[in-house]
């Protein structure tokens, strides 16, 4: 570690504690040299989670990405983002649980759909005909039937 001011590696750390979120340590530190003071944070290195596409492309998994899915799938519902927010925490868990670094996007939709069956069924059937490509109204029944058997 550089003293930000003027360069020097000699360092010390005064003081350590974990930040508010407590998912990193909060380190204050002091140059040996110049005698500035300065904080950093440490956190753990997450590993890239890799999207494999319908189509075998890959691209990096997105937060926003499935935010704004969900969002959409919710819109006009009786949903409040906090609700929206801890669902795709939950959802990031169960696929870095999986301890892949790469996962089919039908893993992740799946698994996206049996959250929203929970949460609001509206928003799961809007989802659901996004996802599984509804071309007709019967393929919607069908999925509207497997709901109501459920309840």
């Amino acid at each position: 570690m550089k003293c930000p001011y003027c360069g020097t590696e000699s360092i010390k750390v005064i003081d350590s504690r974990p930040s508010e979120e407590n998912n990193a340590i909060r380190r204050r530190r002091q140059c040996e040299n110049c005698e500035k003071r300065f904080t950093t944070y440490e956190t753990v290195e997450s590993m890239p989670l890799i999207i494999v596409k319908k189509d075998n492309s890959r691209e990096p998994y997105s937060r926003d990405k499935l935010m704004s899915g969900l969002v959409r799938s919710c819109h006009k519902r009786p949903v409040a983002m906090k609700s929206i927010d801890a669902l795709v925490d939950d959802i990031e868990n169960q696929l870095y649980n999986a301890m892949k670094k790469e996962i089919d996007s039908s893993q992740v939709g799946e698994i996206v759909m049996e959250s929203l069956k929970t949460l609001d069924e509206v928003a799961y059937v809007r989802f659901a005909s996004i996802y599984r490509e509804f071309r007709d109204i019967n393929t919607f029944m069908d999925e509207l039937k497997k709901i109501l058997k459920e309840k």
